[in-house]
């Protein structure tokens, strides 16, 4: 019989009543709880388990033990065995996930009106038929007045109303001064909040939303809570022991070759300067229930359309995105007038921390996994190239065939249609702009692909790798591809893979700027 894994589930009391699998983090939560801090905002991509844990906060302080003790055949969690008063405080949660605010500020309205209506009820109290500022100081007070306990607020996805209309900046802007007069109540009713926690994607910063909000402790970069969301590498061979040993009884894989292969695909987000990496939970929950397909689960949930649009807008190099330098101070520039994509797009998920430099205090980005690589290349392709259907399918079935195969004539044959697919007004007669094309075809393929590749005697234009050969592309606009491999050869490019066991080949490619594809091309293996 099949374990009961809760795909798309946020709500703990269903989770714990029901048997479902769930992922013990009390003992972090209440690391942050139980310390002396009181108002909190954490910043994780979408579909990384912030519901889930806002909703188990406010079990734990409505009390409500008996769902962290042994149930429905599950074992006790980690906070029943530790100190806490399990006192029962007024809970109050908000929910800005619902609501197509593009519509306009009565959409907003709306929404905030909806929700301080189910709290009141929840609470036993009646609404009063005013503005959503008034309603909600009144929510807190009366709360705390009926119990004679502090109110606990629990905010999720903040954000919603601003990222759905950030394209769109005069709704953007009303929708921003209204949440900002709503959010100030947090701060000015402080005297009667036991505690308050506040989740989204951004952080928006400065004249905007937070800038009432000062007081609230941000966790996003905290390495003390790097793995409150998301699943790391210990807790799924803890967790999802029987849906491995299924998934290696069905495809013959041996453990460690089938762990690689899943860290390699879903693992990769990290959330701190501490090297702590963890899986997106719906990508991973997803993969089990589809029986161990590789699948962009992920990635399939959201459209980064916006991002890719801003990456063009703000000329990005797009080779770049996988060593981008960012300071942690970037990370809290979201306004319509400040927007950056390459912080946007780490606090979305499509990049994530590569390593820290301590000296400079900047952060690297690059993709977490093969998943949101490749799966982001494609995007990019589509917003950057506008290939035909059928360029694309002829690429998806025969390049990676001839890379395995080492058939460097038959890479350069398929890639040709794809290129001549291109509409004529959006190339662009330069070296890099058939370089990144490229970079992006062999990227959207899974191919172990890296550009601008820095070595002692220079950079290798593009460098693909395969279980059994590597492949060094030296690209020219102006020149001849005798020339191309004469730079891999004088430069030594190839030098670092010497004695790897694997073919090595120089290819040199010539674009023919008049064509718009490619030109010729000569190949050679490296002696």
């Amino acid at each position: 019989m099949n374990r009961r894994l809760p795909i798309g589930i946020q709500d703990f009391v269903s989770i714990r009543k029901e048997g479902f699998c769930y992922v013990d983090k009390t003992e972090r939560i209440h690391c942050l709880i139980s310390g002396s801090g009181r108002a909190f905002f954490l910043s994780r991509p979408r579909r990384f388990g912030k519901s889930l844990l806002c909703s188990t906060l406010g079990a734990i302080f409505e009390g409500r033990r008996e769902l962290f003790g042994e149930i429905a055949g599950h074992p006790a969690l980690a906070i029943d065995s530790l100190e806490w008063d399990w006192k029962k405080h007024p809970v109050i949660r908000l929910d800005l996930n619902a609501g197509v605010y593009s519509e306009g500020i009565e959409a907003l309205r709306s929404v905030l009106n909806s929700e301080l209506k189910r709290e009141f009820d929840k609470q036993g109290l009646l609404s009063e038929q005013s503005d959503a500022v008034s309603q909600f100081k009144s929510l807190i007070q009366k709360s705390c007045e009926k119990t004679g306990e502090k109110a606990v607020v629990i905010i999720d996805e903040y954000d919603k109303p601003l990222l759905n209309t950030i394209d769109l900046p005069d709704i953007h802007n009303k929708i921003r001064d209204t949440l900002k007069g709503f959010y100030g109540v947090l701060k000015s009713y402080d005297e009667y909040l036991q505690f308050v926690f506040l989740t989204g994607v951004t952080k928006f910063a400065h004249v905007s939303v937070f800038s009432d909000l000062n007081h609230l402790d941000d966790l996003t970069l905290d390495p003390e809570y790097a793995d409150l969301c998301g699943i790391t590498q210990k807790e799924l061979e803890d967790n999802f022991a029987p849906e491995i040993d299924t998934i290696l009884q069905n495809t013959g894989k041996s453990r460690n070759e089938y762990l690689e292969e899943l860290r390699r695909f879903y693992n990769g987000y990290r959330f701190s300067r501490k090297f702590i990496t963890v899986y997106n939970p719906f990508g991973l929950l997803k993969h089990f229930k589809k029986s161990g397909e590789f699948l962009s689960y992920w990635y399939e949930t959201g459209t980064p359309t916006f991002l890719v649009k801003l990456i063009v807008n703000q000329k990005i190099n797009i080779i770049d995105l996988n060593n981008m330098r960012v300071g942690s101070a970037d990370f809290s520039k979201y306004d319509v007038e400040t927007l950056k994509a390459v912080p946007l797009l780490y606090q979305s998920g499509y990049l994530t921390i590569s390593d820290y430099d301590e000296e400079c205090n900047q952060f690297i980005l690059d993709y977490p996994n093969e998943e949101v690589r490749a799966s982001f290349a494609k995007s990019l392709i589509e917003q950057y190239f506008q290939p035909t259907d059928e360029s694309s399918r002829t690429l998806y079935t025969q390049l990676p065939r001839a890379l395995a195969k080492g058939d460097v004539d038959a890479v350069m044959n398929t890639l040709k249609p794809f290129l001549a697919s291109i509409p004529y007004d959006i190339i662009k007669d330069t070296e890099n702009y058939y370089q990144t094309a490229t970079h992006l075809i062999f990227t959207m393929l899974g191919m172990n692909c890296r550009s601008e590749v820095r070595i002692a005697q220079g950079r290798i234009d593009t460098l693909v790798e395969t279980k059994n050969f590597v492949y060094c592309f030296e690209f020219k606009l102006n020149g001849t591809a005798c020339e191309a491999l004469e730079q891999i050869d004088t430069k030594e490019y190839l030098l670092p893979w010497e004695g790897s066991g694997k073919k090595l080949f120089k290819v040199g490619v010539v674009f023919d700027a008049g064509k718009r594809n490619i030109g010729e091309w000569k190949t050679e293996e490296r002696g």
